[in-house]
């Protein structure tokens, strides 16, 4: 890739200059194309801290001046300037980005990816629902930000492990088991499982407001579930399996595949030797009859892996849930896509594992995503707040439906299909269009908008291509890369030549919504460029099989970045 090319030539060039050694360059593309292709600020950034060595110095220009003197010549360089106050811009010759739509053609859809996580291994834990709970919106987050990011690092060559670290362990298994044996019948619930689990659940705490001796009920059914009760252990299978079963049929219509379903029920048996090992490693430590992790000098608070009462918790779950990763995957690093309010609990576990030298707290990250809230607050489970995500998805397709109706000719069939991919990837797309940080107000308007920066729009586009792919027979094979002269043109092509790069930097930020921004200007730049040239119509046949294979270039990039985010392009819309 030239990027890392020219990353080595710049840092050698600085190192030459000033006789000094450089850990990092960092290479922007200028948002205006005037400015060329990359563009550097080190002389902008090291000004002072260089100057103090070299006094002759008077500003970041003439920093930047002396950097260049050194610069190689090279074949994919056009030229080298500097601009005013500081900058350092690389423009980068036509004949590559041109020849680069070769390259696409020839790959498909392999086009961006790489092999740069040969040989290691990420664990991505994502989705991660409760047993007995229903799919709502407040789900869809950790399921599609987490599959996009399982897509990314496997495109980049990555060995990726999806595991969907369900909820089926806790008090709150006590409280359904207590609230089925009080008010449940087994036979109804089965008929509609996760509905009834769910009221039975809601009824639990709403009978506990008013009875909180009911609270003791459910610790001590959870109790028996703990020492291994039939009666307990049964109910408690029933609610794991009707679960399951509800989570595969969401996962196959949202397209989620994940490759190992562990509840945290799987790691109670490795809790006892966790416990043993953080006491023997003076990690953890005995105090009022509980067991703590304390973190004095990074002043954090201690963490409790087990309760006077000897009970463990979740903590100590997640602990040996690390332990059994890195024994069994050998991992290169832990990914946990969860919501942000769990940013100073991942702190804590992540300098636990330290500590039991299970690795470095770096080999762990914690995608902290936004809550996506209902206009009137959080949403509350206990409360029966919730909206549930077969609804919003059913919501999408049928507002997709009304969209597809206007072409007269699709079959039925094929107007139901493509609504399915069209509103499924409306709903899926605005989630990933945003940083995983921020909080989301749910709102149907705005999520099933179909207009504007959406997947909507980009699978538009590229149905747009297809319809002028399918209108000619000839191949595009033997076309003169070089005869692309005019701004549109050019500017499409560079961008497409950007595509490796934004995969590579999605990865490195944990942040799919650069994907998203990539494609939407991409799209803008493609509607642009057949706007104003002709395609079919081009003066010469060169010209015309050139362009050609600029609009099945886009074409692909857009399948090829949509597939990554996990959202489909049909050809027809």
């Amino acid at each position: 890739m030239i990027r890392s090319e020219l990353k080595k030539d710049l840092k050698r060039a600085i190192e030459k200059s000033l006789k000094i050694k450089v850990k990092e360059i960092y290479l922007e593309h200028p948002e205006n194309p005037e400015f060329g292709e990359y563009a550097s600020n080190f002389a902008l950034v090291k000004f002072k801290e260089i100057k103090s060595k070299m006094p002759n110095l008077t500003n970041p220009l003439d920093l930047a001046k002396k950097i260049i003197e050194n610069f190689p010549k090279k074949d994919y360089l056009e030229k080298v300037e500097v601009f005013a106050p500081g900058f350092i811009n690389f423009y980068l010759k036509d004949k590559i980005f041109c020849s680069n739509l070769k390259k696409i053609l020839r790959e498909k859809e392999k086009y961006g990816s790489s092999k740069i996580g040969r040989r290691k291994t990420v664990i991505i834990d994502y989705s991660a629902p409760n047993i007995a709970k229903p799919f709502s919106v407040g789900h869809l987050r950790s399921t599609i930000i987490g599959q996009a990011l399982y897509n990314i690092y496997e495109f980049l060559g990555y060995k990726v492990i999806g595991d969907n670290h369900i909820g089926d362990w806790g008090t709150q298994y006590g409280k359904l088991i207590y609230a089925i044996k009080k008010w449940g019948n087994e036979k109804e619930i089965e008929k509609d499982p996760i509905r009834k689990l769910h009221g039975l659940y809601v009824r639990f705490h709403e009978e506990a407001e008013k009875d909180p001796q009911l609270e003791d009920e459910g610790r001590k059914w959870f109790k028996k579930l703990e020492k291994g009760d039939r009666e307990a252990e049964r109910i408690w299978k029933k609610c794991v399996d009707w679960s399951l079963k509800e989570f595969d049929r969401i996962y196959r219509i949202l397209d989620i595949k994940i490759d190992l379903t562990l509840g945290e029920s799987f790691y109670v048996p490795m809790l006892k030797d966790v416990i043993k090992e953080a006491l023997r490693k003076k990690v953890a430590k005995k105090s009022k009859g509980a067991i703590i992790v304390e973190f004095p000098k990074e002043k954090l608070p201690p963490l409790m892996i087990q309760k006077s009462d000897k009970a463990t918790l979740y903590p100590t779950r997640d602990l040996a849930t690390i332990k059994y990763r890195r024994k069994k995957f050998r991992p290169h690093k832990i990914i946990y896509e969860v919501g942000a309010d769990q940013s100073l609990y991942f702190k804590q576990m992540f300098l636990a594992a330290e500590l039991l030298g299970w690795g470095k707290r770096e080999d762990y990250f914690h995608i902290a995503h936004g809550l996506i809230l209902l206009p009137t607050g959080r949403m509350r489970t206990r409360k029966g707040k919730i909206v549930l995500l077969e609804n919003v998805l059913n919501g999408a397709i049928k507002r997709a439906r009304e969209i597809i109706e206007k072409n007269p000719d699709l079959t039925e069939m094929e107007k139901d299909e493509i609504a399915r991919i069209v509103g499924i990837g409306a709903v899926k797309y605005n989630d990933l269009s945003q940083h995983y940080s921020k909080n989301i107000v749910f709102d149907w308007n705005k999520m099933l908008n179909l207009q504007g920066n959406s997947a909507p729009y980009l699978q538009y586009t590229n149905a747009r291509a297809q319809s002028i792919l399918r209108k000619t027979k000839e191949k595009i094979e033997g076309f003169d890369e070089k005869i692309l002269k005019e701004k549109e043109e050019l500017q499409l092509s560079k961008f497409l030549y950007y595509f490796p790069e934004i995969i590579e930097k999605t990865a490195k930020n944990y942040s799919p919504n650069l994907i998203c921004n990539y494609l939407f200007e991409l799209a803008q730049k493609f509607n642009i460029f057949y706007e104003k040239l002709p395609v079919l119509k081009a003066k010469n046949e060169n010209l015309r099989k050139t362009r050609l294979a600029l609009v099945k270039a886009t074409s692909q990039v857009l399948k090829n970045g949509l597939n990554l985010l996990g959202i489909s392009a049909p050809e027809r819309m």
